[in-house]
């Protein structure tokens, strides 16, 4: 484990999330998080079995000066020994899995990434153990449905990096016939339905001639439980030249696809109510924001997180079938005064609600100004 100096009088900030190695969207904002903290001063610890240090700059491109991972704590530790541990921490973070814990840090944050009713049931004892936590969460869409259960969060929209915001085309250069789909390659929970994208883009060739030269690239971080999924996808490909799969890409190669990729398509939540199954919407969808700040054309599945960022027609597209979906697609595709129209505002709309300045004070507002 990679130790750093550390000054007594320097204050600490912690976290525990049983989900790191996923190195999605949902760890980019937490880590963000962590390392506008360590900029105002605190020095950062992460309570893992590993050093994950590589993977968090190489994929997530956030880099620490202060980070250090020690043994993981909630595994195997008596309570009183990881209480005694947790007394030298000024900031302790916990993404919950469902099991909450009495905390002796000086002040506590559950970051809610999933509006999952199992993972806040607050019956008596949790109350007391979670008496000096405070909850935050990542969208709207997330707030409302713990306000259901009972929870009161403080929301913390995640950050769009300035390497996205500041993509810019050579003269030479402009938007490529391609499709871009990111998310994790997974089948449970919030799955990113890279099946229905492989599918409807076979289709979309078939029945539009317009889009017979466009590819399809679908990127995502794949963990070996993950491998017989992006087998089924390899099976759905088939023979078809144009699709491609880019699994655990350096942050820097997908900075290149967003770049010079025309559309982007997210299918989170697609086929679910997302009133009885919130969990598997997207609670947010920073990849869809992401595209929209390097300019593609975005296209959203009508749920979830999606609905609060994307004004249809306006900043990027909703979806609510196949043939919605085709029909908007053939309605941009030759009109490139609306094309530069929603990029335009799609960009502008990135830059004045998820730029890193506006994340940067509304943790310093939340996390440290707050009694």
């Amino acid at each position: 484990m990679k130790k750093s100096p550390k000054d007594k009088n320097q204050k600490t900030v912690a976290l525990y999330d049983p989900y790191l190695d996923v190195m999605g969207g949902g760890e980019r904002h937490i880590l963000s998080i962590l390392k506008v903290l360590e900029d105002e001063g605190y020095s950062v610890t992460i309570f893992w079995g590993e050093d994950l240090t590589d993977e968090i700059f190489n994929i997530l491109n956030i880099r620490f000066k202060t980070l250090k991972f020690e043994s993981n704590i909630f595994v195997d530790t008596k309570h009183l020994d990881r209480l005694k541990r947790l007394e030298k921490v000024d900031l302790f973070f916990y993404v919950t899995d469902g099991s909450y814990f009495i905390s002796s840090a000086k002040k506590n944050f559950v970051f809610c990434m999933v509006p999952n009713r199992e993972l806040y049931r607050m019956g008596v004892i949790n109350k007391i153990k979670t008496i000096n936590f405070k909850f935050i969460t990542n969208s709207i869409f997330t707030y409302k449905n713990l306000l259901k259960w009972g929870l009161r969060p403080y929301v913390i929209y995640p950050p769009i990096s300035d390497n996205f915001t500041s993509l810019e085309m050579d003269d030479n250069q402009k938007k490529e016939k391609m499709i871009l789909v990111v998310g994790r390659f997974f089948k449970h929970l919030h799955a990113k339905r890279q099946d229905v994208a492989i599918k409807w883009f076979k289709e979309l060739k078939k029945k539009h001639t317009e889009f017979e030269s466009f590819s399809l690239h679908l990127v995502g971080s794949q963990k070996k439980e993950d491998e017989s999924y992006l087998l089924e996808l390899q099976k759905l490909i088939g023979n078809d030249t144009q699709i491609f799969i880019h699994a655990n890409l350096a942050f820097e190669k997908l900075l290149n696809l967003y770049n010079k990729s025309m559309f982007y398509w997210h299918f989170t939540g697609y086929g679910i109510d997302e009133v009885v199954e919130p969990e598997k919407t997207e609670h947010l969808g920073i990849t869809p924001l992401e595209a929209m700040a390097a300019g593609c054309i975005t296209f959203a599945y009508e749920a979830g997180g999606p609905k609060e960022l994307i004004e249809d027609s306006v900043n990027g597209f909703l979806f609510k079938d196949k043939n919605d979906l085709f029909a908007k697609m053939l309605s941009v595709i030759f009109n490139k005064n609306l094309q530069k129209k929603i990029e335009s505002i799609g960009k502008a709309y990135i830059q004045d609600n998820f730029s890193p300045e506006i994340f940067k004070g509304r943790v310093k507002e939340i996390i440290l100004n707050q009694k």
